[in-house]
């Protein structure tokens, strides 16, 4: 079954790549109307397609993102990003507090500081305890800039959000994140769009 729909994928890997050149590029309508084109095609794919989620939650479209989370974590079940996507989706649809009634459980996800940003959208842990844990490894660091402006930016804090979304989409992260530092950049300039405005 798997290997049907890796070869699904591939199939509509055009189309893949048109979704997220459309993504990188801003045009968040287009990236999101391209994955959708994506799922029409062939439904079976739909749970392995993560970025969809995102451009979803970033499309305003709330509730299908929430859906696109539920459905991965049926391919990916310990995955901490997912759930943290779902958790934004919930925020923006409902309520923080909603969110944290809904947070889709995961298994085991060794990555750091990946476990302290679930702690943290539990209610369990700080936000500076997430930047400890991070310590001075790259990757770690980047993970928890972006994941706390994620989070405070959820919970209506916009002046913490952009200086975490600003410290993640910084050059220096560029490989250490790599397709999440792109969805770094684009949150950056989205919500500078929405300042200058």
């Amino acid at each position: 079954m798997i290997a049907l729909l890796v070869v699904a994928l591939l199939a509509q890997t055009a189309s893949l790549d048109r979704a997220v050149a459309h993504f990188e590029a801003g045009r968040i309508a287009e990236s999101a109307a391209e994955f959708d084109r994506l799922v029409q095609a062939d439904p079976r794919v739909m749970p392995y397609l993560w970025q969809r989620g995102i451009v979803l939650y970033y499309a305003g479209r709330y509730r299908d993102c929430r859906e696109q989370f539920e459905r991965h974590r049926t391919v990916n079940p310990n995955d901490v990003e997912n759930a943290a996507w779902h958790f934004l989706c919930v925020a923006r649809a409902e309520s923080p507090a909603a969110s944290r009634k809904a947070l889709l459980p995961v298994g085991p996800d060794a990555r750091v500081p990946m476990r302290q940003v679930y702690e943290m959208l539990r209610g369990n842990m700080s936000s500076d305890e997430v930047l400890r844990a991070a310590g001075a490894q790259p990757t770690a660091q980047f993970y928890a800039h972006l994941y706390l402006g994620l989070y405070f930016e959820a919970v209506g804090d916009s002046r913490q959000a952009l200086e975490h979304i600003k410290a993640a989409a910084a050059d220096r992260y560029a490989a250490a994140g790599d397709y999440m530092h792109m969805v770094a950049r684009v949150h950056l300039k989205l919500l500078q769009t929405r300042r200058s405005r």
